[in-house]
C-alpha cells in the first residue's frame, strides 16, 4: 500500500495547507491536505489517518496532531474534505478541534507525516475522539500502513 499527496511536491507541503494559507478559522490553517490511498489489501474495510508532526517535541513537548480520521471507506481524500465531507469521523486536534489543522511551525521548518493505516473493520468511535482513543481502537485491526512525509517551513 502506499499514499500519495498531490499537496505534497518534492517533499514539500504547498503553502496552501499550511500558515500560508488564506483559509482559517481562529488562526488554524483549515484547507485539508488532499491524499490518495493505492494498491490497499483486498480484505481492507476502512482506513484510520493520523497526520501529526513529530518535530514539535522539541517547542512544545508533544507531537502535535493535525488531523484524525477514522472509518474512512474512500481512497482518495480530496482539497478540503475536513470540511466539506460528513462520510468519516474526524477526531480532535491538538487545537481541541474536529478537523483539519495545517502546519504552523513556530521555530523552523518541520518534517510532517501523514499516515494512513488500513483496517479489517470498521472502528467503534464517534466525532471527538483523541489519538490515544483511536490507537486503542485500532489494536488487533491494522493490516499494513502507509507514510508519506512532507515539510513546511516557518
Amino acid at each position: 500500500m502506499e499514499v500519495k499527496s498531490e499537496g505534497i511536491v518534492n517533499g514539500v507541503i504547498l503553502d496552501k495547507y499550511g500558515k500560508r494559507g488564506k483559509k482559517q478559522r481562529f488562526g488554524m490553517p483549515t484547507l485539508s491536505l488532499p491524499f490518495e490511498i493505492v494498491g490497499a489489501p483486498k480484505e481492507t474495510k476502512g482506513f484510520a489517518v493520523i497526520f501529526d508532526d513529530p518535530d514539535s517535541v522539541k517547542v512544545c513537548g508533544k507531537v502535535w496532531i493535525h488531523w484524525l480520521i477514522a472509518n474512512l471507506h474512500k481512497t482518495k481524500v480530496e482539497d478540503d474534505d475536513s470540511e466539506n465531507s460528513f462520510d468519516f469521523l474526524q477526531g480532535r486536534n491538538s487545537w481541541n478541534d474536529n478537523s483539519y489543522g495545517g502546519p504552523c511551525p513556530p521555530d523552523a521548518p518541520h518534517n510532517y507525516r501523514l499516515t494512513v493505516y488500513a483496517l479489517n473493520q470498521d472502528l467503534d468511535l464517534t466525532g471527538n475522539f483523541s489519538l490515544e482513543h483511536l490507537k486503542e481502537e485500532m489494536e488487533g485491526k491494522v493490516i499494513c500502513s502507509a507514510t508519506i512525509f512532507g515539510k513546511y517551513s516557518n
